[in-house]
């Protein structure tokens, strides 16, 4: 279906053409063909950790999720200067590559998990994507369009990997996902054109990248001398760091703690995911437009802090569905962070900018697993079984009768904090510094961004050189 809209937008603005379908037929494949893993990964996992399964999962989990902060400012400086294309391929080549090595062999399966955090910053690059071919009054429709693909890819094929797995056994499972993680990559390879215009990009390979580009650290002082984007950036910390941890570990808990039938964890995840599409698509256009972006961010991590505690002080399976229509309330955060940044950052540095919430994203996928695992092992939270004895709870229930999810309570106490930092961003406010930034590193390449070194510069007559970017409007 989304190759087919793919294919009818090219034939209405011309071949070659970027849209934010191509976006989404990217990020559909690749997450499509991991959901299909879900249930696979937690055998795959308990086997090869049999002791210590939380902690484990968050130590692999975390090596990744620092490696992508390490490298989402260089990826999104480098599509900021040769196109975004290339490393739109780089970025789902060697996210997918670890599926195969899942039946392969399962220590090369995990080891492969964590070193393709260098490279698994698919988000960074489509946001940048997005950005190059949407005007500003249609972006943060188009983040939560992509952000509820995300979404939309987790509705079946959990369910359908966990048929074929109980059907035709965990092997099948991991063929069909290799097989999409392919279609994806020769997607992106055939199909998906540039997004940056010519006169944006160097047709030279061979230019200098400094180290303060890809330096992380460097990209996190920088942007701190804006105290609007120091604020946004410690609230996308305080409550992405809770949520990387719960993904990361909250199907295990619900399969072991809460005693989630393997149907029943394909179930949630469906029921969340539309929910998802439901809140990304309709309910955040329809909040950004009436009460503006701040208060959207702030409405959103409200959901998130009363969903956060409710899986924390719950311990019934009736009380997790309750807490998952929540969940999915609160996923438009991250779409309107998203445009909340993109709409004042220069049309040269959408790859930047968003490969700096990318890189704290990917920060808190390093933290927020690792934690998550190192609470559960201090509150003696194991996986014992994988499918504890009819009519016996569980340990760890037994043990954690007051609190059965002791890391999101914690991760509830963190989105307090983050709410209270996000009360203090301004409702409007034009990032100087980060423009003044951009304005300065453009200066090692006039000749290739002269046109577009300042946002505030006047735009030609010709139609064709005025960016979407460069076009004033207010949500």
């Amino acid at each position: 279906f989304l190759p087919i809209m793919c294919v009818r937008d090219m034939d209405q603005h011309g071949r070659g053409r970027a849209s934010v379908t191509h976006a989404v037929v990217v990020i559909f494949l690749e997450f499509f063909a991991w959901g299909l893993l879900t249930t696979p990964m937690l055998t795959v996992l308990h086997e090869t950790f049999p002791q210590h399964t939380f902690l484990m999962n968050g130590l692999v989990q975390g090596v990744k999720g620092f490696l992508s902060f390490l490298s989402a400012p260089l990826i999104g400086a480098l599509s900021d200067i040769w196109g975004r294309k290339s490393f739109l391929l780089m970025t789902v080549f060697f996210t997918c590559a670890p599926i195969p090595f899942m039946r392969i062999s399962p220590w090369w399966y995990f080891a492969l998990i964590s070193v393709s955090g260098i490279f698994a910053v698919t988000f960074s690059v489509i946001f940048a994507y997005v950005a190059d071919i949407t005007a500003e009054d249609e972006r943060s429709t188009a983040y939560g369009l992509v952000s509820a693909t995300f979404a939309a890819s987790l509705v079946t094929s959990p369910a359908i990997g966990a048929y074929l797995s109980a059907q035709y056994g965990d092997s099948l499972v991991v063929l069909v996902a290799t097989v999409i993680a392919v279609a994806d990559i020769a997607f992106v390879f055939f199909v998906v054109p540039e997004s940056l215009p010519d006169k944006m990009r160097l047709t030279s390979w061979g230019f200098p990248i400094s180290w303060e580009q890809a330096d992380p650290f460097a990209s996190l002082r920088r942007v701190g001398k804006d105290t609007t984007v120091l604020l946004i950036c410690v609230t996308v910390f305080l409550s992405y760091l809770p949520e990387a941890g719960q993904y990361s570990s909250f199907f295990l808990y619900l399969r072991q703690v809460i005693e989630f039938s393997p149907a029943a964890i394909a179930a949630f995840i469906a029921m969340v995911g539309i929910l998802s599409i439901v809140a990304q698509t309709l309910l955040l256009s329809v909040l950004m437009r009436t009460i503006g972006n701040k208060n959207t961010v702030l409405l959103g991590l409200g959901f998130q802090l009363f969903q956060l505690a409710w899986y924390g002080f719950g311990s019934e399976p009736w009380m997790m569905w309750a807490a998952g229509t929540v969940a999915a309330m609160s996923s438009i955060t991250f779409p309107a962070v998203s445009a909340l940044v993109s709409h004042s950052a220069a049309p040269d540095q959408q790859g930047v900018v968003q490969g700096m919430i990318t890189g704290i994203r990917g920060l808190c996928n390093g933290l927020g697993p690792a934690l998550y695992g190192f609470i559960f092992y201090l509150f003696d939270v194991e996986l014992n079984d994988m499918e504890p004895a009819a009519g016996r709870p569980s340990q760890s229930t037994e043990v954690n009768s007051v609190i059965p999810g002791p890391p999101f309570l914690f991760g509830a106490c963190a989105v307090v904090f983050a709410l209270l930092v996000a009360i203090f961003i301004p409702e409007h406010h034009q990032l100087a510094e980060v423009k003044t930034c951009s304005a300065h590193k453009s200066g090692t390449s006039s000749t290739a961004h002269a046109q577009n070194s300042s946002p505030l510069g006047t735009p030609t007559n010709d139609a064709e050189d005025i960016e979407p970017l460069l076009q004033n409007s207010s949500m």
